[in-house]
């Protein structure tokens, strides 16, 4: 079975990585490194999109064989609100004509952290573009924690319809968050067609469901408190 997390080993990424967790960057250094990550993961994903031959003529009127990858052309991106938005700003680099959605989506934190790491997810706004058989649909949240979120926008997403591939765009990730959301693909059929990308996977979650070391509260660093 293919494997369905990609972690992305470029001396870049990482050197990026490692400005984001230091607790003196400051926001703006923060916001932009992001979106930076968010320009690495777009090329990234770009590779398992499907290519074909394109011929064009040169200024010499010459013919040269070269590519062109159509499902550029056919994405969606899922903006979480409101962390994921400088790495949306950096897949939009690469992504110029995608179409957007957004979801406001928190973790009712009042109710606590159950068994297995469960969070109870307050969706309180969805607007998705109509979603295409032939669509790859990138869903955006630097913070893969404890796969709760992603669970749940993800089930929205895949009633309204079911894209031609599915690519989670993260930084930092959990094995927790990634061993569910793979049970959740093979439970809907839907594992194929799902690829997480993220910068590291980080080794714990600590009592309040935050990852560790992590980076802190990406939309916070990001935005401000």
């Amino acid at each position: 079975m293919r494997e369905i997390i990609e972690v992305i080993t470029h001396p870049l990424a990482q050197a990026i990585l490692t400005l984001l967790r230091d607790r003196n960057t400051d926001q703006i250094t923060f916001r932009k490194g992001m979106v930076r990550l968010g320009r690495i993961i777009g090329l990234e994903m770009v590779k398992h999109m499907g290519t074909e031959k394109y011929y064009v003529e040169t200024p010499l009127g010459v013919k040269a064989e070269g590519i062109r990858i159509p499902d550029m052309e056919k994405v969606i991106i899922i903006n979480v609100l409101r962390a994921a938005m400088p790495l949306v700003e950096g897949l939009i680099k690469i992504f110029p004509s995608a179409r957007q959605g957004v979801i406001s989506a928190r973790r009712v934190e009042e109710k606590g952290m159950g068994d297995n790491y469960v969070f109870d997810i307050e969706v309180s706004y969805i607007k998705i573009p109509k979603i295409n058989n032939d669509d790859t649909l990138i869903i955006a949240d630097p913070m893969f924690a404890t796969g709760s979120t992603m669970l749940t926008i993800l089930d929205k997403l895949i009633k309204i319809g079911e894209p031609k591939r599915i690519f989670i765009a993260t930084v930092i990730s959990t094995k927790i968050a990634i061993e569910k959301v793979a049970n959740f693909a093979k439970d809907r059929n839907i594992y194929s067609k799902i690829k997480i990308f993220t910068v590291s996977i980080d080794p714990e979650i600590n009592e309040k469901g935050y990852i560790v070391p992590g980076l802190g509260d990406a939309g916070d660093r990001a935005f401000g408190g």
